[in-house]
């Protein structure tokens, strides 16, 4: 039982250094294999409100849903090793590697559910600094890095969500 609980904040661990260092890290630059993330997921993700429509692909193809579950897939296949001397721990990172996917899916196919059961994932794309809020499935090594910045039900997103209706109202009119 420890084995697992040990694979699981490991893995919260690794998707914070892998979603800050590499996806945003190397991610931002445009000629990085992994641009996909921070311009075209984080993108959508801005423009439509949290929705992104790579979601509603088939996983399979080389966009940004089709990356992550490639990228997650191999990640967990690198841990395969280790399930006959430490079963717990391995099935915790494979745990969390099907929590991520499923979860990171949902966040961005309905963000009303997104913003009330993953606020922190809400908040990394809907707040005003985009670089918090780095853990996906669970928000525990935001806390711990002191990295976790709540935006969903603060003023500031009270005025942030005011200000846009009236820009649409302005445009509809």
């Amino acid at each position: 039982m420890i084995g697992f609980a040990v694979g699981m904040v490991y893995a919260n661990a690794a998707e914070w250094v892998i979603h800050k260092r590499i996806l945003h890290g190397r991610g931002k630059r445009r000629e990085s294999g992994w641009s996909f993330h921070f311009h075209e997921h984080h993108q959508a993700s801005r423009k439509h409100a949290m929705i992104d429509e790579d979601y509603h692909r088939s996983v399979i193809g080389w966009h940004g849903q089709g990356k992550e579950a490639l990228a997650l897939s191999l990640a967990a296949l690198a841990h395969a090793p280790l399930l006959p001397v430490a079963p717990g721990f391995t099935i915790g990172v494979w745990t969390s590697a099907a929590l991520y996917y499923r979860r990171h899916k949902r966040a961005h196919l309905d963000p009303d559910w997104a913003r009330e059961h993953m606020p922190w994932h809400y908040d990394h794309h809907m707040g005003p600094d985009q670089d918090k809020n780095w853990c996906v499935t669970f928000p525990w090594f935001d806390h711990v890095m002191g990295t976790r910045e709540r935006y969903a039900g603060t003023e500031r997103e009270q005025r942030d969500l005011e200000r846009l209706a009236r820009r649409k109202a302005k445009a509809a009119a």
